[in-house]
């Protein structure tokens, strides 16, 4: 009888582990990625070419191609982070690719949250909207 109490026990603590494990970290897929009416931050008025760069906590996970020479860019990268935690600070960063050294647009951030959602962010000129889904 005393070997099934601590098997128990053991199964019992084993489960608290996992379930601790699965509410810490998740995997996080952001995609979907688009923005509309961006414009060059430049005094010429000319047409932007826009990237994005991402990171979900310390993770930086890349950047997207840049498009060139227009406002309603439409990119079809996707990113992951298999480390994300819930609440970690998802931020996405719109850049001008300029000859001598590229503009920044603007900055977008939410808190990362379980489920799929699709976000808005307004920039200094324009609006960026991405999805993610975090399991």
């Amino acid at each position: 009888m005393a070997i099934f109490y601590h098997l128990r026990l053991m199964s019992l603590a084993v489960l608290m582990l996992v379930s601790q494990l699965d509410s810490a970290s998740a995997a996080v897929r952001v995609y979907n990625i688009q923005a509309n009416n961006l414009a060059a931050d430049n005094m010429f008025g000319s047409r932007p070419d826009p990237y994005v760069k991402i990171w979900c906590g310390s993770s930086y996970g890349g950047m997207t191609d840049f498009q060139q020479s227009t406002r309603n860019p439409v990119w079809v990268a996707e990113f992951n982070f298999p480390n994300c935690r819930v609440n970690d600070n998802l931020k996405l960063e719109v850049w001008d690719k300029d000859r001598s050294s590229d503009d920044l647009l603007g900055t977008c951030t939410t808190y990362v949250q379980r489920g799929d959602k699709t976000v808005p962010c307004s920039l200094k000129k324009g609006t960026l909207y991405y999805s993610y889904t975090m399991n």
